[in-house]
């Protein structure tokens, strides 16, 4: 079968009010550029309709939907789709990413150079929509200083959900993650540069959704456990890349 050019992950876990739009989106965008394309759904054991919602736009080809069998985390779902993807340059995108699409020939420029390209609501260009409440926006940008301090990473926005990928890059850096939950994303950069891959940040077009299920108080003490793992994941398979003298 002959390779895509583009795969596009988007992990669900209760979209049913997203899901439809997101895809139909998605879907017409890329239709449009005129390449070949699929749209890989991983839905993390949801519990309200999202599959339901689903179902009419899927055609088992172009767009295709994962199912897995209990919540695994959104690492676990964004890494399962990125590794079945087909594509030469995959995306994975939230499923509120529809308006991010506008930044992707942006990403796809700065793609020719790199082998990663992190979309960013804080680095320079950024277009932000609506924003988060400025308490809010406060806590996120602490939040970000410690898990970048912590990975010694200088990419400024760690979790936003908007990365472009050369597929190669891709499967080398997810076939290492050890993290199941949503803090995989800076386990990836982190992993990316220190194998030597090229990164680099682009500010894109952004609109806040509201109902955010995080809780920054909440989390920060078992994030900084499993980013302390992480680290310790990327020193490891740099010493077997090292050691089995392998290259990006």
């Amino acid at each position: 079968m002959p390779e895509l050019k583009f795969s596009i992950v988007v992990p669900l876990l209760n979209e049913q009010f997203a899901v439809a739009g997101t895809i139909v989106d998605i879907r017409d965008y890329f239709e449009q550029r005129g390449e070949s394309f699929e749209i890989l759904l991983v839905d993390n054991a949801s519990t309200d309709a999202t599959r339901a919602h689903a179902e009419p736009l899927l055609d088992g080809d172009t767009v295709r939907l994962l199912v897995n069998d209990a919540n695994r985390g959104k690492g676990y779902s964004v890494r399962r789709g990125m590794l079945e993807a087909r594509g030469e340059i995959r995306l994975h995108c939230d499923a509120d990413c529809a308006p991010s699409l506008a930044s992707l020939p942006k990403m796809l420029q700065l793609l020719e150079s790199n082998d990663l390209v992190v979309g960013s609501r804080l680095a320079p260009g950024a277009q932000l929509g609506q924003r988060q409440t400025l308490p809010r926006r406060f806590v996120g940008r602490g939040f970000q200083q410690v898990c970048r301090a912590i990975l010694s990473e200088p990419t400024r926005d760690l979790f936003c959900g908007f990365k472009l990928w050369r597929g190669e890059a891709a499967v080398d850096i997810f076939e290492r993650l050890s993290l199941d939950g949503w803090t995989y994303d800076a386990e990836a950069i982190s992993m990316a540069r220190a194998l030597g891959y090229r990164v680099t940040e682009a500010g894109i077009v952004w609109t806040d959704r509201e109902g955010s299920r995080l809780q920054m108080a909440r989390i920060l003490v078992p994030v900084v456990r499993e980013l302390l793992a992480a680290r310790s994941n990327v020193h490891a398979q740099l010493t077997l890349g090292a050691s089995a003298g392998a290259t990006p």
